[in-house]
């Protein structure tokens, strides 16, 4: 059963890029993982329809604050704006008929706060403006994968 998420790539990503977990390219998660019984590509449609109504999102990167299961992860917080909410609340209206499980955390959890997980190979720093005009669905394939993350499908949202 596929884990999926939908991030706002901070780089323009491409259908087919693959990549490790530890050289995943610096992106805000605006849908966490979830599981899924649905193809791909039913995914992807309902993610298109639900983005249609968006437009290119700026945003601005927030304090440094500690993330995960276990507060181990670093991450800089983005400052949230209404947008953002907007669509992070569309996504789970489109994809939750798809999810495994309607109350998975993904659909239900606490209150959404954007992210960017702090890599070896990157970061941003406080008050950094970003504009966030690509949506990616990113296939979670386990840790010990050799083949990594995949990006199964990219949305560009359209300039203001």
């Amino acid at each position: 059963m596929p884990r999926l998420v939908v991030v706002l790539p901070l780089t323009p990503l491409h259908e087919g890029d693959s990549f490790l977990v530890q050289d995943w390219p610096l992106h805000v998660t605006v849908l966490p993982p979830f599981l899924t019984d649905a193809e791909p590509g039913v995914i992807a449609s309902a993610i298109a329809e639900a983005a249609s109504s968006h437009r290119t999102l700026t945003a601005v990167a927030g304090q440094q604050e500690m993330f995960g299961r276990r507060t181990d992860v670093p991450v800089t917080v983005v400052v949230p704006t209404d947008e953002l909410s907007r669509l992070h609340e569309d996504l789970i209206d489109a994809v939750r008929p798809f999810g495994a499980a309607p109350d998975e955390p993904a659909f239900t959890g606490n209150e959404f706060r954007p992210h960017i997980t702090i890599k070896s190979h990157g970061r941003i720093d406080e008050g950094t403006a970003l504009t966030l005009q690509q949506i990616a669905l990113v296939d979670m394939a386990p840790r010990a994968s050799s083949s990594g993350r995949s990006v199964l499908a990219t949305f560009t949202l359209p300039r203001h």
